[in-house]
């Protein structure tokens, strides 16, 4: 098996990415400065840029994240910043999960709903419930039901830390209300009650003793079990956390017991107007899969990966992925990663970029479109080029950011008391600097984006042979209108900042962009080219450049990476820097006063040691060097009572780390795992559980070098600069194809018609937008493609009936997740 790939277990993993738009009309009616956050349930797992002084702010922020765990709603909460009060959330989409593929790849507005604490629930709770038959003293029969509940598990953080549970279990029916409540459980998201509670179900008068024991419908309809869980709040007003209602009616005589998902209350704020709090736009795609053990995707990983071999490329199975999906991005996501862990991705990238400029007419409009090609190479860039970025650009930025000086130039936006002249030369040192970072990187650019170029540069010139130009803008076009001008405006999405820049600091960063586009751009330095801004202010900045000396530069850039010769020099020690940012670690020491606490540290991950420190930037005061890492795990919440902790295990006393939320916690983990697989003394088990008091939680051993009793999880992937699970994306373009079946099938027929007819297409509407240069070659591919689909289809059908088998289901009105009895 590959590396990268997966083990022999099916795997069920979700993934979400889209784009938050903008929001309109929102409340209060007055300039404020909003943001948006995304939630998991109640955990926030990402916030956009803060929007100054607007009333329907712009966010235009793309995200892309696996979801670690399971999950009841995605929402989006708008909120109006404050700077010496706390955020107040304005309002809030929330879309159930079951309903998100209702949703997915569309751009939708959404009206904001109401924010109201009995609507914000999250979490589940394992009940069973048991009717019995009792024969009272008097010889009377009557029933007896009786309530366990058990646990509950991913209870909501209240004010950033666990909460105090405990539940009210009642019985409910028109005429009675009998309440009963569990013991509080302190500081737990997953609190074990594990309590039993009994009410008797009275009969009506004219209930006679039958030979065989039997509810009565009349009776068993009125009355329902309601759980309601709370946080208790000592001194202050309890929080509702969510119910459940279960009818009695669906008990009978068996007992019954199932995991329960929480349910806001019915009652929640209605009097609230939704249709007043404003809207919100958004695209949203949540994929689920399911993925299966590596041999299952052996026949369609092998037919995609032959496709830059087919012969016209259009008939290959790649290219028609991109074809049948609504949306290219779709496909190009799974599809550039699967190649590229192959090593396939350049003849490739060549076969389709070659295919593409066919239908380009004029030589200065080469690679401008959102074609097959350009989303392939801008996908390549962002997973192979981070630590180029990082590298060239990251000081810059970070002093831009750090100490921004002034550098509007829009004469319309400039501020009172600002100098035009000083601004503008403000301006002109940040991108000289900028552009000076670029022109000498060439040595770090990825062997792999220069390959890439090297085919599109020779490619451009072989189909406008006549044109001197071309090779260059066909590269230029590439790297520094789509890679390094891109992340100049948005740093914080390339990872060259932690934070958001501010809004000066935006604008900033958005002229030095803009200047970047142009002085890449092959010519555009020319009077001619000049003339053509579209803002004025932009025009009479350029003319302090002087044309020759950055054409040449460029030049001279645009050559070097688009060779073949190796670019990186031998015996290259530099580390490659992998991820960082800021979390909590519990002391190593102890206090004055004898207790650990937890502080807030910044940390940072290379290829060669996993480091904190105080404040980004300054020195480190703790060192792990990579190779005498041990393990990466993670840690049971009930060691601190703290959700999203992970240890690192090394030579000394264990490291343990607590992330700002689960997806944060799951990409570190990942990304420490990669970067430590290859270490020859690993461990092959750990303590779930911290040693705390003398013994380890997990295990009670006392002695705290006790081998640990559990199993290290399974090896990831080594690749540390290219984190890529070939199965995974193999995976996701079966359920490309699967969705897209009956296109599948129109083309196939069309190429058939095609075949069989030679003459006019019939019925061209069906398929008169796909590519079909050879009819026979494509309809051999469809068929291939169809026929592995068919039976991997029957191979999920299979994992699907065997995982339903083992799961227990509560009523259609109390949603739950599966038990494995």
């Amino acid at each position: 098996m590959a590396a990268g790939d997966g083990g022999d277990e099916v795997r069920v993993l979700q993934n979400l990415r889209g784009k938050i738009y903008d929001a309109k009309h929102l409340v209060p009616n007055k300039m404020r400065d909003f943001f948006c956050t995304i939630n998991l349930d109640q955990e926030e797992v990402f916030r956009t840029q803060v929007v100054e002084k607007s009333l329907s702010p712009y966010f235009g922020e793309e995200f892309y994240f696996e979801i670690p765990r399971t999950f009841q709603w995605l929402s989006f909460y708008i909120y109006d910043k404050s700077v010496l009060q706390k955020d107040l959330r304005i309002g809030k989409v929330s879309i159930k999960k079951e309903d998100l593929c209702n949703y997915t790849g569309k751009e939708n507005w959404f009206m904001l709903q109401p924010v109201d604490s009995n609507s914000e629930v999250q979490g589940k709770v394992h009940l069973e419930l048991k009717l019995n038959e009792l024969i009272t003293d008097n010889g009377s029969v009557c029933q007896q039901l009786v309530v366990h509940i058990k646990e509950c598990h991913g209870l909501p953080l209240i004010n950033g830390q666990n909460c105090d549970p405990y539940a009210t279990v009642s019985l409910v029916g028109p005429s009675r209300n009998d309440q009963k409540k569990t013991k509080v459980k302190k500081k737990t998201s997953n609190p074990q009650f594990n309590e039993k509670f009994y009410f008797e179900v009275t009969r009506s008068s004219s209930y006679t003793k039958k030979s065989q024991f039997q509810v009565e419908e009349e009776d068993i309809e009125k009355l329902e079990v309601r759980v309601d869980l709370w946080n208790n709040g000592n001194l202050v007003q309890d929080i509702f956390l969510g119910e459940i209602k279960v009818p009695v009616k669906v008990l009978r005589n068996e007992s019954f017991q199932a995991w329960y998902l929480l349910q806001p209350r019915e009652n929640g704020n209605k009097s609230s107007k939704s249709d007043d709090l404003g809207s919100l736009r958004l695209n949203i795609c949540y994929t689920e899969d399911c993925v299966l053990p590596s041999e299952y995707y052996t026949s369609l990983r092998n037919l995609l990966l032959k496709s830059s071999d087919v012969q016209p490329i259009s008939a290959s199975a790649a290219y028609i992925l991109s074809e049948v999906c609504r949306d290219k991005y779709d496909a190009v996501l799974p599809l550039v990663r699967l190649l590229l862990h192959h090593h396939k991705l350049v003849p490739f990238v060549a076969a389709v970029a070659e295919l593409d400029l066919k239908d380009t007419q004029e030589a200065n409009t080469v690679f401008r479109g959102n074609s097959l090609a350009t989303r392939c190479v801008d996908e390549m860039m962002k997973i192979v080029g981070k630590h180029y970025l990082k590298v060239t650009l990251k000081p810059v930025i970070d002093e831009i950011c750090e100490s921004p000086k002034p550098c509007e130039i829009d004469p319309i936006k400039l501020r009172e008391g600002d100098n035009v002249e000083i601004n503008m030369e403000n301006l002109r040192y940040y991108v000289d600097k900028v552009f000076r970072e670029i022109v000498r990187s060439s040595i770090s650019c990825p062997t792999l984006m220069c390959d890439v170029f090297y085919s599109l540069r020779h490619l451009a010139a072989k189909r406008f042979p006549h044109d001197p130009h071309v090779q260059y803008s066909a590269v230029s076009s590439f790297v520094f209108l789509r890679f390094f001008a891109v992340a100049v405006v948005s740093p914080h999405t390339f990872h060259l900042r932690p934070h958001h820049p501010d809004a000066q600091t935006s604008r900033t960063l958005t002229l030095i962009s803009k200047a970047i586009q142009t002085l890449g751009s092959w010519g555009s330095l020319t009077k001619s080219k000049l003339s053509s801004f579209k803002e004025t202010f932009m025009c009479e900045f350029f003319k302090t450049f002087q044309e020759e000396k950055f054409t040449e530069s460029v030049k001279k850039f645009l050559d070097d990476v688009s060779s073949t010769e190796s670019k990186e020099p031998s015996g290259l020690s530099e580390p490659v820097h992998l991820k960082e940012g800021e979390m909590y670690k519990r002391a190593q020491g102890r206090t004055r006063i004898g207790k650990k606490n937890f502080k807030k540290r910044w940390f940072c991950l290379t290829s060669r040691e996993f480091t904190y420190h105080k404040q980004q930037d300054k020195e480190p005061i703790f060192t792990i060097p990579i190779k005498n890492i041990l393990a990466v795990e993670k840690l049971d919440e009930s060691s601190f009572n703290k959700k999203n902790m992970f240890q690192v295990l090394h030579g000394e006393k264990p490291l343990y780390i607590q992330a700002n939320n689960c997806v944060e916690a799951s990409e570190w983990i990942e990304a420490l795992c990669r970067v430590t697989r290859c270490n020859q003394k690993r461990l092959s088990f750990y303590h779930p559980s911290a040693f705390l008091n003398g013994n380890w939680l997990c295990c009670k051993a006392t002695t705290e070098n006790t081998v640990g009793c559990a199993r290290c999880t399974a090896d990831v992937p080594a690749d540390t600069q290219i984190e890529i699970d070939g199965d995974r994306e193999t995976e996701r373009i079966y359920s490309l194809f699967t969705i897209n079946m009956s296109k599948l099938q129109k083309l196939e027929e069309a190429c058939g018609s095609i075949a069989v007819y030679q003459g006019p297409r019939k019925e061209p509407d069906d398929y008169s937008n796909f590519t079909i240069e050879d009819s026979v070659a494509t309809f051999h591919t469809l068929k291939q493609i169809i026929d592995i689909v068919e039976k991997l289809n029957e191979s999920h059908e299979k994992y699907r009936k065997k995982r339903s088998s083992s799961a227990k289901y509560g009523s259609e009105e109390n949603p739950i997740v599966g038990k494995v009895s």
